[in-house]
């Protein structure tokens, strides 16, 4: 950890600010490297998030016949199978949830959106835990659970935390991500209508260090924790399944990312020099059809623990976000990436339906035009009244 007194002498913010950059960590060699590199030109090759040092180098194939591995249908014999698979895991105490629960939530009106209404009175993080409590109940075990929060959601959730459920079956900890400041585009910190410089959260790529440096990641390893499944908060249809958690045993791989057919922004799997990996549209260089691969990253993976005690390497893309009316620039890390150093499983699951396991919602409109559906899925799991 910085010294907020030093980290405030080094870039004239108030005290405020620096003990916010203090206490999530902050790392101002990380920062000035990158920070020197956009005023160079050298990551400022382009225009925002298409700027051409994102592009992803090497070969850049669609999945070839067989990479993309389908989730057997519910009540097959091998659904069943793997279904009981991820029971015996989950049972042992081999698995844990790590929720997604960071960022600035800005599309929500800057409240957080874990704490958001899904389904009233039921918010996003009620509805992930009362599916954890009602599968822990059913297998007569504990499933931690852990929120990566950031600067800005961390208070809140460590409230609900306090307060949330059955400790004994679904112990809570938190987790929380990473803190940076925002660039104006001459590559000055920028500084709100306040005069205060702009914070922000670096993408959910953060969260293999954030339960490192919180000590959560070492204490689940210690307590025979092996596997995360790692989703977002805001997608509710991705409760944990345990033939997904089966699947991911089955394949033998370190990492298992779930993606669906079709296509929506974000990332998709792709061979990169003949490794499969995730790989989002931005880092697309022109005349790749983003199109072409016939499935989309949801952002639900499950990793073994192992994936994140390593330190990979993962890349810091320039963003371009408008903060107070303005064009800013920021730097975050995608957690998707880490598909690009581990060999991973391309887990086919379904989209809608009884089945479906991606209904995201980014803002309160999605939340409305899904609610009708979410609640399906989620009454189908009896999600909404166990637990």
């Amino acid at each position: 950890m910085h010294d907020a007194e030093a980290l405030g002498e080094r870039y004239g913010v108030d005290a405020r600010t620096a003990r916010l950059l203090s206490e999530y960590g902050f790392d101002p060699d990380v920062f000035d490297r990158l920070r020197a590199e956009f005023i160079d030109g050298s990551v400022r090759a382009g225009s925002g998030a298409m700027a051409e040092a994102n592009w992803v180098r090497g070969r850049i194939e669609p999945p070839r016949d067989g990479d993309l591995v389908r989730l057997p249908p519910t009540g097959s014999p091998e659904r069943k199978r793997l279904d009981l698979a991820g029971r015996e895991a989950i049972a042992a105490g081999h698995v844990g949830v790590l929720l997604l629960a960071g960022g600035m939530a800005t599309r929500f009106g800057g409240g957080v959106k874990a704490l958001a209404e899904i389904i009233p009175p039921l918010t996003f993080a009620d509805v992930k835990i009362a599916d954890l409590q009602q599968l822990a109940s059913e297998l007569d075990c504990a499933i931690p659970l852990v929120l990566m929060s950031s600067f800005q959601s961390d208070s809140a959730l460590r409230r609900w935390a306090a307060s949330a459920g059955d400790g004994a079956r679904v112990p809570v900890a938190i987790a929380p991500q990473g803190i940076s400041m925002r660039l104006s585009t001459d590559g000055g910190l920028f500084r709100d209508r306040h005069g205060v410089v702009s914070l922000h959260a670096p993408g959910h790529g953060d969260a293999p260090w954030a339960m490192r440096h919180s000590g959560v990641l070492q204490q689940f390893a210690r307590s025979g924790g092996r596997h995360l499944f790692v989703t977002n908060v805001d997608n509710a249809a991705a409760t944990l399944d345990p033939a997904v958690i089966g699947a991911h045993l089955a394949a033998q791989r370190p990492l298992t990312c779930e993606v669906v057919p079709g296509h929506a922004a974000g990332g998709a799997p792709w061979r990169v020099d003949g490794r499969l990996q995730i790989v989002e549209a931005f880092r697309l260089p022109p005349g790749v059809d983003p199109l072409a691969t016939g499935a989309t990253n949801t952002n639900s993976l499950i990793a073994d623990v192992e994936v994140f005690e390593a330190d990979w390497p993962l890349t810091w893309f320039e963003v371009r976000k408008v903060a107070d009316g303005t064009e800013v620039v920021q730097f975050e890390r995608l957690i998707g990436e880490l598909s690009a150093f581990v060999d991973t499983t391309m887990l086919l699951v379904d989209r809608d339906g009884t089945d479906g396991r991606f209904q995201p919602v980014k803002d309160p409109q999605e939340l409305e035009a899904r609610r009708p559906e979410i609640a399906r899925i989620l009454a189908a799991r009896g999600v909404t009244t166990g637990g």
